[in-house]
């Protein structure tokens, strides 16, 4: 038994690259907005719990401090946070790109 697939070419339309990175660039955006958010409270957090040492009087331990506390906020985001950047993109419109072809 011999079987024959019948190529038939379908035209695609030209992808448009600005379009494919819309929704990505707003997920970013509600992401990097929850971390900004999350910042004061973690390191609000970290100041209450940490005590008082010798170690937080380093001269520069508060900028690595907040350099830990934004990059502890930031992964929270990146793994869906506490939820605000999900609220953010379910009320945000559809982004509109031009040049779509």
């Amino acid at each position: 038994m011999n079987i024959t697939l019948a190529s038939t070419s379908i035209p695609l339309p030209a992808p448009n690259p600005a379009a494919a990175r819309a929704p990505l660039k707003n997920e970013k955006a509600a992401r990097d907005f929850e971390a900004m958010l999350l910042t004061p409270v973690l390191d609000s957090l970290q100041r209450t719990f940490a005590g008082d040492s010798d170690d937080a009087k380093t001269p520069g331990a508060d900028d690595y401090r907040l350099m830990a506390t934004e990059a502890l906020a930031q992964s929270l985001a990146a793994r869906g946070g506490i939820g605000i950047a999900r609220l953010i993109l379910r009320h945000l419109p559809p982004p509109k790109v031009s040049g779509g072809g």
